[in-house]
């Protein structure tokens, strides 16, 4: 078993090992998943890249969760 350490920002971000990317053939613009089970443990795994077309058409139809009252509910999210 191969271990690969990354350290997380104080954004709560983190780098990708190469080795990892290369192991889930991940690239730039790739999306990946986080899996829980139920004792904690966390698995990584490649989610598909973004269409960005899709993305924008989406974002567009969720102004209704906008307002001020919606930034204030979720802000701790």
């Amino acid at each position: 078993m191969e271990i690969n350490a990354s350290t997380i920002s104080l954004k709560g971000q983190t780098t990708i090992p190469s080795r990892v990317r290369k192991a889930l053939k991940l690239k730039p613009g790739d999306r990946v998943l986080f899996r829980i089970d139920d004792n904690n443990r966390v698995e990584l795994l490649p989610g598909g890249s973004i269409d960005m077309d899709f993305s924008a058409a989406v974002s567009e139809t969720m102004t209704e969760w906008a307002s001020p009252e919606d930034e204030e509910a979720y802000r701790d999210l």
